[in-house]
């Protein structure tokens, strides 16, 4: 147990310093790419390579962890981060856009071992626990995320005192962050096993890889998936969480400059949303492990479907309100976590183990692809028909995400606690059932 404590706190230390390391630069990326290439296009091209970073590198990590455990491919993950935040810092020296750009995407693998984080909290606990610890790792991002921007402005000072861009500065910071997250994630004791539902026994740690069955490849593992409603519909929870919540937040700061907003009310705004998206995580974890995943998912439809009523009022209204946009944002954030919190649970308890890990993967790298498609597609879709066709374009994700709930639901079992489906159950079933 207290071998179990400790490696959850190591695993909540990595991403609290991870969620620092990457709020302490985001909010200067885009100005260095304006500023090397003398565009303001390219400031929303950097951020729009920041997500596809994150989504190109979990699948690859999510191989890893199944090869070697997870220990090795968080070390892995916020190892590249900190790489990615030095060539940043080269890129910048040079006024070199290329490197700069690669340095960015490769920042995101720390994103990319967070969202990993959640699913090696899982590995460490009982399967009844499961939504809690993935949610105590996804809170600890709130702490992150809080205290990243503060460490703007002094990493623009450090930057300034040793000669460099004032701009590059903070991510010195995400650098020493991003290092110590590796660190961190290194001295975890045991190989956390990908889907054992606890920390491998120091016994059985070189055990004989025979004894399990081996790791699903994609191909195999997606026809799994794709064959069963209920893991389909977990993926595509989490997938259309994070599509719906990129679409409306990456316009909301420009609906709300063309509206004559000062960046202080937008700085207000985005920090209410990042609030909304990770504060009450611990809470969707308990309910989903009390009540079933399926009934979080089911309140993150009602949150997400009041978020974009209160954006469409805001939209076909003559002046835009503060309050009414501040409360949308929020409402984003809330519904994101939902489908995040109550989809990952979903998965893991729907699919066997030794498919775990490669679904996990899979839906991690979608889920950041798909925000990447989204914000490239935000800023036409603003011009063309304003805020009130983004709403309508996250209405139109929600949609289609309710379709797969409806093959889903009868094979899920809700409300109540039920212990989730042992792969021997899963391997021989045609449907899979969850909590």
């Amino acid at each position: 147990m207290k071998t179990r404590t400790r490696a959850q706190a190591k695993l909540i230390s990595a991403q609290l310093l991870s969620g620092a390391g990457i709020a302490s630069g985001y909010a200067v990326g885009g100005l260095l790419a304006e500023e090397i290439t003398g565009k303001t296009s390219m400031a929303g091209i950097a951020q729009m390579s920041v997500i596809l970073g994150a989504g190109l590198i979990a699948y690859p990590l999510a191989v890893l962890a199944g090869k070697t455990g997870r220990r090795t491919a968080l070390t892995l993950g916020f190892g590249i981060g900190a790489l990615g935040a030095t060539v940043v810092l080269l890129g910048v020296a040079f006024q070199f856009l290329p490197l700069f750009m690669l340095g960015m995407m490769l920042c995101r693998s720390a994103t990319a071992s967070g969202l990993q984080a959640r699913y090696a909290a899982v590995d460490l606990v009982d399967p009844a626990n499961a939504g809690r610890a993935m949610s105590l790792v996804v809170w600890a991002t709130t702490v992150g995320s809080v205290l990243g921007p503060s460490f703007t402005a002094p990493g623009a000072h450090l930057g300034a005192a040793l000669g460099m861009n004032e701009l590059a500065g903070p991510y010195l910071i995400s650098m020493t962050a991003f290092g110590l997250a590796t660190l961190v994630a290194s001295t975890l004791t045991k190989k956390i096993e990908p889907g054992a539902s606890e920390a491998v026994p120091e016994s059985t740690e070189h055990s004989d890889p025979t004894d399990q069955p081996p790791t699903m490849k994609l191909g195999p593992a997606l026809r799994f998936a794709l064959a069963r409603p209920v893991p389909l519909f977990a993926m595509v929870t989490i997938i259309a969480g994070q599509m719906m919540m990129t679409n409306v937040m990456v316009m909301t700061p420009v609906h709300m400059d063309h509206q004559e907003f000062s960046l202080g009310a937008i700085g207000i705004v985005v920090s209410v949303h990042i609030a909304g998206m990770y504060a009450l995580s611990p809470v969707f974890g308990w309910m989903a492990d009390r009540w079933g995943p399926g009934t979080v998912i089911a309140g993150g439809v009602l949150v997400f479907a009041t978020a974009i009523t209160l954006g469409v009022i805001d939209a076909t209204a003559e002046v835009s309100s503060m309050i009414l946009l501040s409360t949308a944002l929020i409402f984003l954030g809330i519904g994101w976590s939902m489908f995040l919190i109550g989809g990952s649970a979903l998965l893991t308890a729907s699919v066997p183990r030794h498919a775990k890990v490669t679904l996990q993967g899979a839906s991690d790298a979608a889920m950041n692809l798909g925000g990447a498609l989204m914000a490239a597609m935000a800023g036409p879709v603003l011009e063309a028909g304003g805020f009130l066709w983004i709403n309508m374009m996250a209405t139109v994700v929600l949609l289609i995400t309710l379709s797969f709930s409806i093959r889903a639901v009868p094979f899920m079992r809700w409300p109540g606690r039920h212990r989730a489906p042992s792969a021997a159950e899963d391997d021989a079933s045609e449907t899979s059932h969850a909590h």
